[in-house]
C-alpha cells in the first residue's frame, strides 16, 4: 500500500462505494461503454507476442472480459470498491490506490472505467507497477476529458449563476501518459478514441453515464438538480436535437499501456518524437 495520508480526498471513497453498487445493479457490467472498452483492451492484448498466467480486473465487471482471460488460459482476480459486484462475481473488495496484493503477484492488469475517480492516482499507478512481475503489462480504459460536452453545456446553461457540479473531473491524454512515467512504468503510451452518440431521450444519455459510476462522487456537500432546473435541462435538450429529434453528443475514451521495467526492455523514445506507435509498444519479443 502507499501512504495516502497526505493525499487530498478529492472523491469521497463512501459515495464512490455507493455509485458504483448502484452501477452494477443497474447494468451488471452489460453497459454498452464497457463493452466498447472490453473490445478495444482484447484488441490490444491480441496484439501482444507473449502469454500471460495471472490477471488482476480492477474496476467495472464488465461483461465477458474475466471469460475472455480464462479462454487464454489465465488465472484472474477481480477487485473493486463495489460490494455487490465483487459478491457476485468474487474477489477482493478494495479501492484502486489501496491495493492488498503481494509484490509481483500478477503478470497482466486491467483497470475498467476506475482510474478517473481514484483519490491517489499516482500512488494507484504506483501500486500497479509493484503488484506486476518485472515485464508485466498494465493496460486500462475509462471515460476521459472532452466527453459529453453538449450535457454539461446545458446544464451549465440551465443553472445560470449557480452552477454546480454534476460529473467528476476527468483525466487527459497527456496527464495520463505523465502519471505513468511518473510511477516508474516503462513505455508508456496513452491513446484516445472518440465516440459521437445520438439520444433521443435524456433519460438515456443520463443512464448511460450512472452505467458507469459516472456521477459527481466528490468530497463536499452535493447539489441536486432542482425541478425548475431540470425542466430547463430538458427543455434546451429538445431544442438542441437535431432532425430526426436525435441529441448529439460525444464521449471520449482513454486507453493507457505501460510495462513494469524490466531491464531488457527497448528504451524509449524521446519524449515528443513519436516514432513508436502503440502496437509497436505491444508486439515486441518478449524474453521471458
Amino acid at each position: 500500500m502507499t501512504d495516502t495520508v497526505n493525499v487530498p480526498e478529492v472523491f469521497n471513497r463512501k459515495r464512490r462505494r455507493i455509485v458504483r453498487d448502484r452501477a452494477y445493479a443497474r447494468a451488471k457490467g452489460k453497459d454498452f461503454l464497457s463493452q466498447i472498452m472490453v473490445e478495444e483492451i482484447m484488441e490490444r492484448l491480441d496484439v501482444v507476442k507473449r502469454t500471460f498466467q495471472r490477471a488482476l480486473i480492477i474496476g467495472l465487471p464488465a461483461e465477458g472480459l474475466e471469460k475472455e482471460l480464462q479462454t487464454r488460459g489465465m488465472k484472474v482476480v477481480f477487485a473493486d470498491s463495489s460490494a455487490r459486484a465483487v459478491e457476485a462475481l468474487g474477489g477482493v473488495i478494495c479501492d484502486d490506490d489501496r491495493l492488498p496484493f503481494a509484490d509481483h503477484s500478477f503478470d497482466l492488469i486491467i483497470n475498467m472505467g476506475s482510474l478517473d475517480t481514484v483519490n491517489d492516482l499516482p500512488g494507484a499507478l504506483l501500486l500497479c507497477r509493484r503488484i506486476l512481475v518485472p515485464d508485466g503489462l498494465l493496460l486500462a480504459a475509462f471515460v476521459s476529458a472532452e466527453s459529453f460536452p453538449s450535457l454539461k453545456s446545458i446544464i451549465m446553461q440551465a443553472e445560470g449563476d449557480r452552477v454546480s457540479a454534476h460529473i467528476h473531473p476527468q483525466i487527459d491524454v497527456r496527464t495520463a501518459g505523465d502519471l505513468m512515467a511518473r510511477a516508474g512504468l516503462t513505455l508508456p503510451v496513452a491513446d484516445s478514441d472518440h465516440l459521437r452518440l445520438n439520444y433521443s431521450s435524456l433519460h438515456r444519455l443520463i443512464s448511460d453515464i450512472r452505467d458507469v459510476g459516472g456521477s459527481n462522487i466528490m468530497t463536499g456537500s452535493l447539489f441536486m438538480i432542482g425541478r425548475d432546473v431540470y425542466r430547463r435541462i430538458c427543455s434546451l435538450f429538445a431544442s438542441h436535437a437535431k432532425a430526426g429529434g436525435k441529441f448529439s453528443e460525444s464521449v471520449t475514451i482513454l486507453y493507457l499501456c505501460a510495462w513494469a521495467p524490466h531491464p531488457d526492455q527497448p528504451k524509449p523514445a524521446r519524449r515528443g518524437s513519436g516514432q513508436v506507435s502503440l502496437k509497436t509498444t505491444l508486439s515486441r519479443p518478449s524474453e521471458n
